[in-house]
């Protein structure tokens, strides 16, 4: 394979304009709005699984928290289809690219953090100080509550980012050894395609796990806010 091992997370461009505004809109079209009074069996299978994720997400919070419902569904349904579509052959996936997972989490973290800071004000700040904490330790921990406290939106960015590139990148190696293996030994190449089509199913899971795993830290950082 002669293209660059980077090629696919270039951002694509038509006629020199970026479109990647339009490859972020596409999965909304995945999702169709009901306009009948009986469901099709695809549309009733997508609200069943909206209702078990959600039901599961929001049972731990209260009724401030229950509030962003809709923002975390649509925040893991966005991520969800982008990473399954970006598995497609000579797609693109946005979520590779860490200024984008950085724009998702800054702001809903953000929102998490002022949610707390306005409705919670004492049990925000007692965060930046266990209790029973020496004295003479107290600068020290406070610093390093406030770093951590502002590391989580760059953590979870890089987790999502790191995970769908290793992915990505690990299926372009495979799949070049095994197209590079056709000529040398069919039968290595046999074995080598079985474990890309092995590898292909777990990046599928892989795919879903990281929507999930985004969103309900969104989730738990909502929680510990409200």
């Amino acid at each position: 394979m002669n293209e660059n091992l980077f090629t696919s997370f270039t951002t694509p461009t038509m006629m020199g304009l970026p479109i990647v505004m339009l490859i972020i809109m596409f999965p909304s079209i995945l999702f169709p709005s009901p306009s009948r009074l009986i469901n099709n069996r695809l549309i009733s299978l997508q609200q069943w699984l909206v209702q078990l994720t959600s039901k599961q997400m929001l049972a731990i919070h209260n009724h401030k928290g229950q509030t962003w419902a809709l923002m975390l569904m649509s925040l893991i349904l966005f991520i969800g289809s982008t990473n399954l579509l970006g598995l497609l052959p000579h797609s693109f996936t946005p979520t590779t690219q860490l200024s984008m997972n950085l724009g998702m989490a800054i702001p809903l973290w953000a929102g998490t953090v002022i949610t707390g800071f306005r409705h919670k004000t004492k049990a925000s700040l007692a965060h930046f100080l266990p209790q029973g904490t020496p004295i003479p330790l107290i600068p020290m921990l406070v610093i390093i509550e406030t770093i951590s406290l502002f590391i989580q939106p760059v953590a979870l960015a890089v987790r999502l980012t790191a995970n769908i590139t290793a992915g990505h990148l690990l299926m372009h190696l495979i799949g070049g050894a095994a197209l590079a293996l056709m000529n040398i030994s069919t039968s290595i190449a046999l074995i080598t395609f079985i474990i890309l089509i092995l590898l292909t199913v777990l990046e599928f899971a892989v795919a879903l796990i990281q929507a999930y795993v985004f969103t309900l830290l969104v989730s738990l950082y909502l929680h510990d806010n409200t």
